[in-house]
Parts: structure tokens; C-alpha cells; sequence
């Protein structure tokens, strides 16, 4: 077959479905801003649910012409079908581990009396649901170990359901909690706290603007329509609230966010007569996180004067901030994790965007640096009282393993290892620094096979975040191993915006600083092709959500140096997308059009629904992924870039969106789905760069 006839083949498809356009405009300090699918908003509309299954049709026709796409789905399903454990932890002298035999939708909750003890099924969520989309979302023994909260998920759903087990039976008890949401369980006495909402109307469950999260109390027994108001704040209804009493079920802290970048920090005796809290760290541009109670003390990190992160420890009798001491003080790098086990601090740092571990006694004296078995990423499990103590690790070659940690010598041992079909000895993973628009360095991972030469034609994917404090480590994906085995470079990238530095480095891609994220995305894809790693030819970004908007808005502003990209649930309207859900929590990163002149311009200026060109630029391949149930980043802001993406004059290459059904921002997705949307993301990245499997 020709070139010139394999490049049709791939820009071919049936025509994109014809999406009304209404002359709806907005007045923004006088400036007129088009919206013509405005009407996609809403998700309830028979319009819309048409257009959604009209855009699925013309993407699965695409799709089922890619001549590898079954036998890619055969080896990622031979990849992902493999024995999986998370790090267990313990409670009540109990071992609890989630386990997945390979191919389970959702991975299932087991209990050991003991470590030698055989582990049994505690629950099994795939038994919830016919088609495993209903997730486990958290589980939350009481202090007794009499009863076991739980919380599940439905459809991806942000909304939480709360229910209870009793752990001497097995069985679940009538207690069920509704319009609960980013809340856990936090038990005193013969009951728990938790945060929710006020019921939503009929028609805006997924859509409507959360205001209004509470706090409750819920005894043992009682309907959900007797649980006791234990925390409101009144003077700003948008803002998210959380209580957790301590160990010893006397001390309450209540932790206000969503107002920026941290939070505010509320405590109370229990004991005392008083119902009123008090605020103890009132400045919410950083972070307070409670650890652990022992004696008179409370142990916090905090970022409030130490960018870096640091632990300090305060006064029970006295809480307030201005009386806490430096327990363990700031260093040169950013603590990305603190964990109290077995009476010990793990403190979890980011040194160049990898994980390393040092352990220090309760009064903050190092005692030593746990040995990891390469740079990667760490998840530390344990309880301060009690014995056992386990970390997960993995990097980009090293699929998720267990290790026991002996905190007395600091020796770790191998708790369980997993058996991939595939050698990571074949692959190399070295981490490489490039230089941004404005001259900061900026770390990358590269991961390829062995023997590849850097002549400039291999297929390479970036990845990147970029925002809201959170880092993008060392992490493995048997997903990307096909690619991987195919030739192909995966390139993911620690962008501005992100904690791999430290608090500035978070700040430094933020509001009117956000195109430093774009500028170091840019410059990575530059630095490939620079070095002869790739070629815009074979170039693709990907990511999610955040990373949907960092794909968006960057292939509008050099849509030359990419062949395929991959946003996935991002956030396009960078206009409105503080009006739904919890869309006000992000103004902390990115500000917001009410804001005023200055901050609307500048939003316009990269919304990626806003600057998408239309006068015959060549553009990537697009292929855009959302769900019909992602009530954080609501559907319609895929719906509205793609329909205004499909009108546009952006060249041939083909710009495809696929709405996933019963289906959220991702969490708790079931492994049929996931694996499925994974081969067409997949299929149409390798398809689109002229690759063969």
C-alpha cells in the first residue's frame, strides 16, 4: 500500500454528526463571547444523549478499521491478567490487604488474624454490581473493632454511599448513608463522623453546583434523617469539610478547603461542654495535616513558612498555631508524604521527582534512609500503635511490589512481588533535565527499549499534569508496555504546577503563571526532537483531566509539533468552569472569569475550547475521552471542544470523541472498561504515528 493511500486510510471516517449551533453569546466586562453549544450543558437532554450516541458510532466504526486493535487488546488483556496486592494495614491486630486474582473488576478486601493466618473474603464489591461499577472506595474499621464503615461508589461517581459491617458476622447492617461526598469515616463511640451534602435537585445530581458540605455524626442504628449537625461554617457555603477524632476518641480537628491552595484547621475537646470550635491555623494558602495525637502533643505537616514541607508538633492544651515547634524542619527537598507507624515518623521526600524515605523517632531524631530498590515511588502502610509495617514501591519497569519494613533496623523484606508477562531487563528507564521557555529545569522520565537509536523517527507519547500540588513520580502501567515493545518512547514529564519541587514550584504554574506549564510541556517536546529521541511526525501528549487541559491547550498553541493527542475528561471551558459541581474548588490554581478583566483575559487567552484555530492549521490527531457520569469534570466540557474542534478548519487528521457509559473521571472504573478504553487509546496513538503491532 502506498503512503499517500495509508495516510487516507487513517484520516478516513464517517462524517462527524452535525451538531446544532445557537448564536448563544456572553458579556464578559464588554467583550461578546460566542458559546453555540451552550445547549450541551445539559446532560438530561435528549439532544444530547443523541449527539453522544451519534459521536460513539462514528468512533467505533474508526476504530474497528485499525487492523491490530483486537490482537492489542489480546496481549494488554495477557498483560493486566496477572495476581495483584496493595500494601496491607493493619488495625485491631487484623490484617486487612485488597487483592485482585488478575482480571477482577474491582479488587477485593480480605483480612488476616495474623500474618501466618490464611486470608479470607471481608468484602468483595464485584458482587455489588453485575458489571463491576460499583467501586470500594474506603474502608474504616471503629476503634473497637466491632463494626467496619464503608464507602462505594456508583458509575465513577464523586457521590459516596456510606454503609456498615458488623466484623464478628460478616454482615451489613441497615445503617445507609446518601449524598455523601470526599468524606471518609471517623469513629467515636458506637457511631462516625462524615461530611455530605444537602440532597440534590432531580436532574442536577451530576451537574448542579455543590454548596453546603456538613458535617455529621451518625449513631449506630439510626436513619440517616436522625444523624446530629456536628460542624457548619456559615459564611461561605463553598468550601469542603472534614472532621476526624483522634485514637483516643477526645479530640476533634475539622479541616476547611477549597478557599485556596491549603487549608483551615478547627479543633475541639470532645470532653468539653462547649460546642463550639476553635481555628487553630487560620492562614489557608497552606497546608495543615493532623497525623497523630500522643500525650499533650498533635504531630502536623505544614507548609506555613517552610515551602519544602516540614513536621511540627503542638499542644493539646494549647493548639494554636503560634505555639507548635519544629519537630522535623524543612529541608532542600519537598516531603511529599508523612506516615506515624510503630511509634516512628516516615517522612516520604521528592528528590528530583523520585521518592525516598527517611524514619525518624518521635522526637524527630533521623535514624535512618530506607533503601528503595531504584528511584520510584513509595506508599508507606502501618499504625502508630501497632506493629506491622509495609510500603509499596514501583517505577516505570517495576510493576507494584510489597516489602515488610522492620522499623527497628530499617531492613526492608519482599512481602509480595508480581509475575507481569514481561522482562523489564529489555527496557531502559533513565531520567533526563531539560531547560523551559524561561530557562528552569525541568526533570523527565524516558522509558524505551534496549538498543534503541536516536535517529529522530521513533514514536514517542509525553505525559503530563501540571497543577494542584500534585506530583507525577515513577509509577508502572502494563498498558504502555505494547507501545513500549512496538518502539516507542513514553516520556512523562514533571511539570510547574506540581509538588516535585515544593510549594513555589506548585505556585510557579498557577493563575497568571499557568503557561509555565504550557512552556515546559513545549519545550519537552522540543528537547525530544532536539536530541533525536522523535519527530513531530510521531510525536503524541496524553493526559487527564488537569492534563486534558494541559493537551488542550497546548496542541492549539503548537499543534506542529504533535501527530496524536489524548485529552482525556480535561477541563476546555476555562470560562465557566467554576459553575459546576466542585468546579469553584480549582479558582485556588486557576482564578476564575468573575475574577475580573485581567484574569478573564488571560483565561481566554489558553482556554482550549476558546483558541482552537480555524483557518487551516494542521492539527494532531485528536481523540477525546470523557464519561457520561464524571460529575467532577462534567462531560460538557469534552462535548463542547470536540463539537467546536469537528466545525473547525484544522486539516485531515481525524478528531474523534469517545462518552464512556456508566462511567466517571476515573476512580474506581471497572478493569473491563478501563481495559477497553486503554486498547482504543492505544490503537489510535500507534495507528495514527505509522506504527505496526
Amino acid at each position: 500500500m502506498c503512503a499517500a493511500c495509508n495516510r487516507m486510510d487513517r484520516n478516513a471516517h464517517k462524517p462527524y454528526p452535525e451538531a446544532f449551533r445557537s448564536d448563544h453569546t456572553d458579556d464578559y466586562y464588554g467583550m461578546e463571547v460566542a458559546d453555540p453549544y451552550r445547549w450541551m450543558e445539559d446532560d438530561n437532554a435528549p439532544e444530547v444523549a443523541e449527539w453522544v450516541k451519534a459521536e460513539n458510532a462514528v468512533t467505533e466504526e474508526y476504530l474497528s478499521h485499525i487492523p491490530f486493535r483486537d490482537k492489542l487488546k489480546g496481549r494488554l488483556t495477557q498483560l493486566v491478567g496477572y495476581e495483584k496486592q496493595l500494601a496491607p494495614f493493619v488495625k485491631n491486630g487484623k490484617i486487612y490487604s485488597y487483592r485482585n486474582n488478575g482480571l477482577q473488576n474491582q479488587n477485593v478486601l480480605y483480612v488476616q488474624d495474623s500474618e501466618d493466618a490464611p486470608a479470607r473474603v471481608l468484602l468483595d464489591p464485584n458482587t455489588l454490581s453485575q458489571d463491576g461499577t460499583v467501586a470500594l472506595t474506603g474502608v474504616y474499621p471503629s476503634n473497637d473493632g466491632k463494626y467496619m464503615a464503608y464507602t462505594v461508589s456508583r458509575s465513577g461517581s464523586d457521590w459516596t454511599e456510606i454503609y456498615v459491617m458488623d466484623l464478628s458476622t460478616g454482615e451489613r447492617l441497615q445503617d445507609h448513608i446518601e449524598w455523601a461526598k470526599f468524606t471518609g469515616a471517623s469513629w467515636r463511640g458506637n457511631g462516625f463522623y462524615y461530611s455530605a451534602y444537602p440532597a440534590p435537585e432531580e436532574g442536577a445530581e451530576r451537574s448542579g453546583k455543590n454548596t453546603s458540605h456538613l458535617v455529621y455524626y451518625h449513631k449506630i442504628g439510626d436513619t440517616q434523617d436522625k444523624d446530629q449537625l456536628a460542624f457548619r461554617n456559615y459564611y461561605d457555603p463553598m468550601r469542603f469539610y472534614q472532621g476526624e477524632v483522634d485514637a483516643s476518641e477526645r479530640y476533634m480537628f475539622v479541616y476547611e478547603s477549597g478557599g485556596n491552595a491549603g487549608n483551615r484547621l478547627f479543633f475541639k475537646d470532645l470532653l468539653d461542654p462547649d460546642p463550639a470550635f476553635g481555628v487553630i491555623a487560620y492562614d489557608d494558602k497552606y497546608e495543615y495535616t493532623v497525623y497523630e495525637t500522643e500525650r499533650d502533643y498533635f504531630y502536623v505537616y505544614t507548609n506555613y513558612q517552610a515551602p519544602m514541607g516540614k513536621v511540627m508538633r503542638g499542644s493539646l492544651s494549647d493548639p494554636h498555631i503560634q505555639n507548635w515547634t519544629d519537630l522535623i524542619p524543612e529541608s532542600k527537598d519537598a516531603i511529599t508524604g508523612v506516615d506515624f507507624v510503630e511509634g516512628k515518623i516516615a517522612v516520604t521526600y521528592s528528590r528530583d521527582a523520585s521518592d525516598h524515605v527517611d524514619v525518624f523517632d518521635i522526637n524527630g531524631k533521623k535514624l535512618y534512609e530506607v533503601e528503595l530498590p531504584t528511584f520510584g515511588s513509595v506508599g508507606i502502610s502501618g499504625n502508630f500503635r501497632e506493629k506491622g509495617t509495609y510500603y509499596s514501591f514501583a517505577s516505570f519497569t517495576f510493576p507494584s511490589s510489597v516489602y515488610k519494613l522492620d522499623m527497628e533496623t530499617g531492613k526492608s523484606t519482599l512481602y509480595f512481588a508480581p509475575e507481569v508477562d514481561f522482562n523489564p531487563d529489555d527496557f531502559v528507564c533513565e531520567e533526563v533535565f531539560y531547560q523551559s521557555k524561561d530557562g528552569t529545569r525541568i526533570p523527565m522520565f524516558l522509558t524505551y527499549k534496549k538498543g534503541l537509536k536516536k535517529d529522530g523517527n521513533n514514536p514517542a507519547m509525553l505525559y503530563g499534569y501540571g497543577g494542584f500540588n500534585i506530583s507525577v513520580t515513577p509509577g508502572f502501567s502494563v498498558y504502555r508496555i505494547p507501545f513500549l515493545e512496538a518502539g516507542g518512547i513514553y516520556a512523562s514529564m514533571c511539570l510547574r504546577g506540581g509538588s516535585e519541587y515544593g510549594e513555589e514550584w506548585h505556585q510557579q504554574g498557577t493563575k497568571m503563571r499557568k503557561q509555565n506549564v504550557f512552556d515546559d510541556c513545549i519545550a519537552a517536546a522540543e528537547y525530544l526532537i532536539a536530541e533525536g529521541w522523535s519527530s513531530p511526525a510521531r510525536m503524541g501528549l496524553s493526559g487527564a483531566s488537569n492534563g486534558g487541559l494541559l493537551v488542550g491547550a497546548v496542541i492549539n498553541q503548537r499543534p506542529d509539533l504533535f501527530a496524536v493527542a489524548l485529552p482525556g475528561v480535561g477541563v476546555m471551558d476555562m470560562l465557566r468552569y467554576h459553575l459546576f459541581t466542585i468546579g469553584w474548588n480549582w479558582a485556588s490554581d486557576y482564578g476564575t472569569s468573575a475574577d475580573g478583566p485581567e484574569m478573564f483575559s488571560y483565561l481566554r487567552a489558553y482556554s482550549p475550547l476558546h483558541t482552537i484555530k480555524n483557518d487551516g492549521t494542521p492539527y494532531p490527531a485528536v481523540f477525546v475521552t470523557t464519561a457520561d457520569h464524571d460529575d467532577r469534570v462534567v462531560p460538557a466540557h469534552s462535548f463542547k471542544y470536540a463539537a467546536t474542534l469537528q466545525a473547525s478548519d484544522t486539516g485531515d487528521r481525524v478528531k474523534l470523541i469517545q462518552i464512556e457509559t456508566d462511567a466517571g473521571h476515573g476512580s474506581g472504573k471497572p478493569l473491563s472498561k478501563t481495559l477497553q478504553e486503554q486498547t482504543d487509546s492505544w490503537a489510535f496513538t500507534m495507528w495514527n504515528m505509522g506504527m505496526k503491532y
